[in-house]
């Protein structure tokens, strides 16, 4: 038996043992030929394997799935063979598949779970924030108007300051920043930081001055707004939605090997967290950059890819024919908008919000240019869905929810297509009596739920309380037999899955309250939605999701036990190691420190 010091990192390349309390040896059995009999559920042949895990507690996500496997004894060891899951069962009937090549992992006892999905990211773009200003954790004016100066001060001549991600509900006050906090530290350098929900943006004068926005104007773009003071018709420096595009047009787009970087960063913070795949809501020019990953052999994680396009019409054949078909990358369909966001107060309500001030010119938020047709929006889906491409759409608000279901509900009639899997992205505020629709329709609800502990703030005074029976629903949509699946909308909160999960488990708020306890869901059922029900919504269920022999074997080894840890700690929860395809991705350092994982 030897003992090797090292596991196969990245593409291949070996580095130091880092895991603490984890064995792994290369081991070669001295079983003879024949001596393994397979287990329910497990391989009978004994070819040798690439990787094993021995002593784990395994949680499969098929106790979730098939009651048949309820009241087994619980597996303990797994298995892998070219990429694929080989054998799962107990120690004595995965240890055949040791040979002398194979790499075994002892996981000490530790939780091994599935690969985790996120089921809703900007996976370039969030690669490109991690290199921006974050504004994310500051306190107050103070410390925002002191990160941007020093900012600032390293942009040299036509550089722009870009980032931002920054919220102010946070604060002690609440007063919204103005391009009067950017301008005395910024002077020539133009400046665009995005509030935390990417709905917003905050500019100063230099940017808006690019843009050929001041006091007189131009007029608000159709789904958007300059925000302005009432009195002088001066720009504030806050552009909604839409507006944003006047001035981010002027942005030079990054180079092509910078957002090929901005990948490679990206799927490193992912699998740091556990998480192997990702549906992503791309931007047309990201397709380029996968497909260069992916002839390098560089992806770590799995990508399936909702194109954003403002002309979905225009683009079906360039999707269609896109040739991302892969194990690691596959373009299934189109990203759309219906709306915007609660807290810039751009999702679109039935009713105005309960805080809209008086003249306010949106009281009950926007529907995006792209639905307020709603003839043509609702011809754009049945001609999407005709040709088998799956629709992943942005809707926040209760309107904007319903009138998106009416669009998927007249397709189906109109196609009489089945099991489309379209999705609502983020279906945060809905009406009470369109939740069993989702159902009925197939329809995915595709939801964040660290998003609640960022709206629990302040959700209720923009809402009024009787709208909330509908808000972050989660209890209510699986209870109807909706196909809930949990992601982040990466980079405007965290990527970590273990945040969620306490969200949607605990009901926490950033502000340490507990909000709408009674929408809570269980620890395996937040499990489940980051887990079994994203491969489902991509038509994957056969390939990922759970741990059963001939699936991708995407897992994922885990310090702490969410299963029998106390519940008030899950968003503590750090991961050890993480395989993707057999390939060990990612391993925890043993100087990392205990408690919250990075990335929270």
């Amino acid at each position: 038996m030897g003992v090797t010091g090292g596991v196969s990192g990245d593409h291949g390349r070996r580095t130091p043992m880092m895991m603490v309390g984890m064995v792994v040896l290369l081991v070669a059995t001295g079983a003879p030929a024949g001596a393994f009999a397979a287990a329910p559920g497990t391989s009978a042949t004994q070819e040798p394997a690439d990787l094993v895990i021995l002593n784990a507690a395994l949680w499969t996500g098929a106790e979730t799935v098939r009651p048949e496997a309820r009241g087994r004894s619980a597996p303990t060891a797994v298995a892998v063979r070219d990429r694929t899951i080989a054998a799962v069962g107990d120690a004595d009937s995965v240890r055949p598949f040791v040979g002398p090549d194979t790499k075994v992992i002892d996981a000490a006892g530790r939780r091994v779970i599935p690969g985790m999905t996120d089921s809703h990211t900007h996976i370039i773009g969030g690669g490109l924030q991690l290199a921006r200003l974050a504004l994310r954790e500051v306190r107050g004016r103070e410390e925002f108007v002191a990160a941007v100066e020093a900012s600032a001060k390293t942009k040299g001549p036509g550089q722009w300051l870009l980032g931002g991600r920054w919220s102010v509900e946070s604060w002690s006050q609440h007063e919204p920043p103005t391009k009067a906090w950017l301008d005395p530290v910024t002077n020539d350098v133009p400046v665009f930081l995005t509030r935390m929900d990417g709905h917003q943006a905050l500019v100063n004068s230099a940017a808006l001055r690019l843009a050929g926005i001041d006091a007189n104007g131009p007029k608000d773009p159709v789904g958007g707004e300059i925000e302005r003071d009432y009195a002088t018709g001066e720009p504030t420096g806050v552009l909604k939605e839409s507006a944003m595009d006047l001035v981010s047009r002027h942005i030079p787009e990054p180079a092509a090997e910078q957002r090929y970087q901005a990948l490679l960063q990206a799927m490193k913070h992912a699998n740091a967290l556990g998480v192997t795949s990702v549906h992503d809501m791309s931007s047309p020019s990201d397709l380029a950059i996968f497909r260069q990953a992916l002839a390098d052999d560089a992806l770590s994680v799995r990508i399936t890819s909702y194109v954003h396009y403002e002309d979905w019409l225009t683009h079906t054949e360039e999707v269609i024919e896109s040739g991302l078909d892969d194990r690691m990358v596959r373009v299934v369909g189109f990203k759309g908008y219906m709306d915007g966001s609660l807290g810039s107060r751009t999702a679109f309500m039935g009713e105005p919000y309960a805080d809209a001030a008086a003249g306010e010119p949106y009281p009950r938020g926007q529907l995006t240019e792209f639905a307020q047709s709603e003839a043509a929006f609702r011809d754009a889906v049945a001609k999407v869905d005709a040709l088998g491409l799956q629709m992943a759409v942005h809707a926040i608000g209760d309107q904007a929810n319903h009138l998106l279901l009416n669009a998927y509900e007249r397709a189906a009639l109109r196609n009489k297509r089945g099991d489309a899997r379209h999705r609502v992205e983020h279906a945060q505020h809905l009406l009470v009596a369109d939740i069993p629709r989702f159902a009925r329709l197939g329809v995915t609800a595709s939801m964040q739920p660290y998003h609640k502990a960022d709206d629990g703030r302040y959700a209720e005074a923009a809402l009024g309380t009787a709208r909330l029976a509908g808000s972050y629903a989660f209890r209510r949509l699986l209870d109807a037999g909706v196909l809930l699946c949990f992601g982040s909308d990466w980079p405007v909160v965290t990527m970590n899955p273990f945040a969620g999960i306490d969200s949607a488990v605990n009901a926490r708020t950033l502000a340490d309250e507990v909000w709408l306890a009674s929408h809570s869901i269980t620890i395996e059922e937040a499990l489940r939605a980051y887990t079994v029900s994203p491969a489902r919504a991509v038509h994957r269920e056969g390939r990922l999701g759970t741990i059963e022999v001939g699936k991708l074997s995407d897992l994922v080894i885990l310090a702490d036990d969410p299963l029998t840890m106390p519940r008030e700690r899950l968003g503590e929860v750090q991961v050890d190691m993480t395989i993707v395809g057999g390939r060990v991705v990612f391993s925890r350092p043993t100087d990392m420190p205990p408690g919250r994982p990075s990335g929270r």
